[in-house]
């Protein structure tokens, strides 16, 4: 049985492709602009891929990939199975959301920005702790 989903919805594979893209552009400090004139689209057609919003061609896909020094595969590392059909039911995209909030990117645009790598492990074990100790709060 085939599950439908709107129309004018970016499929969840592009959106979870986008935000990929989007990771490792900030990892690199890659501005869309700076990404865009080097793939040979408009700043406007990155944030697009970035959003899910159109769907990237398989050259184009690669073309990216060189650009930001990964295989093409790295875009779909991570991707849940089943999660299509989960999401046509109106789940949502997992993760997604993280990749849309400024915080997050402003927190990996800063931690990316350390240059001493012992600081900035110094920095993922305090985040990593912090994060953990939610379950210790009485």
């Amino acid at each position: 049985m085939a599950i439908s989903r709107k129309e004018n919805e970016p499929h969840p594979i592009d959106v979870y492709v986008g935000g990929r893209m989007r990771l490792r552009r900030i990892q690199l400090g890659l501005s869309q602009g700076a990404l865009a004139s080097k793939i040979g689209v408009s700043f406007q057609a990155v944030q697009k891929y970035e959003s899910g919003d159109i769907r990237i061609s398989a050259s184009r896909l690669y073309d990216v990939a060189q650009v930001l020094e990964v295989s093409p595969a790295f875009f779909f590392e991570g991707y849940p199975d089943g999660m299509v059909a989960g999401n046509l039911a109106g789940e949502g995209v997992p993760g997604a959301e993280t990749f849309d909030r400024r915080e997050i990117m402003a927190l990996i645009r800063g931690y990316y920005g350390i240059r001493d790598p012992h600081l900035q492990a110094d920095i993922l074990r305090l985040i990593s702790k912090l994060g953990n100790r939610v379950n210790d709060v009485v």
